[in-house]
């Protein structure tokens, strides 16, 4: 019978270390946890509403999911209901009779592009979605 090598005392393995400070910054992301629910929350408040263009509404959806769960992660917490309509009401969408081009430009091929994706969200200030959180 062998025992294995105890881990106390060796070295720590490169791909185990963690950094005290996730990294922040442009093009870095906000983590939280089970931020995919957070597209679950968009799909069911964005099917309230109208489009102008039927094609808009994924893209649309995307967006309002990635700024709920951005939202969600300044807060240290899985996205709820309200981030997603915080989103919503940052891009002027829950009180819109309509979702037209003009309102649906923001998240124009966003659904295609990670890029796109990324410079949404980073485009959104974090003060914009709560009022007390550090501006990176």
């Amino acid at each position: 019978m062998t025992i294995a090598a105890p881990e106390i005392g060796r070295p720590p393995k490169k791909g185990l270390t963690r950094s005290p400070r996730p990294p922040a910054g442009r093009g870095l992301g906000t983590p939280a946890p089970d931020a995919g629910y957070a597209m679950g929350l968009a799909h069911r408040e964005i099917a309230k509403l109208a489009f102008a263009h039927e094609h808009d509404r994924h893209n649309v959806e995307l967006g309002v999911a990635l700024v709920a769960a951005k939202r969600a992660g300044l807060a240290g917490r899985a996205p709820m209901i309200d981030d997603v309509r915080v989103a919503m009401d940052h891009f002027g969408l829950r009180g819109a009779e309509l979702v037209d081009a003009a309102l649906a430009r923001p998240f124009r091929g966003i659904s295609h592009s990670y890029s796109s994706q990324r410079a949404l969200v980073d485009g959104v200030d974090a003060s914009a979605l709560v009022p007390d959180a550090p501006t990176a």
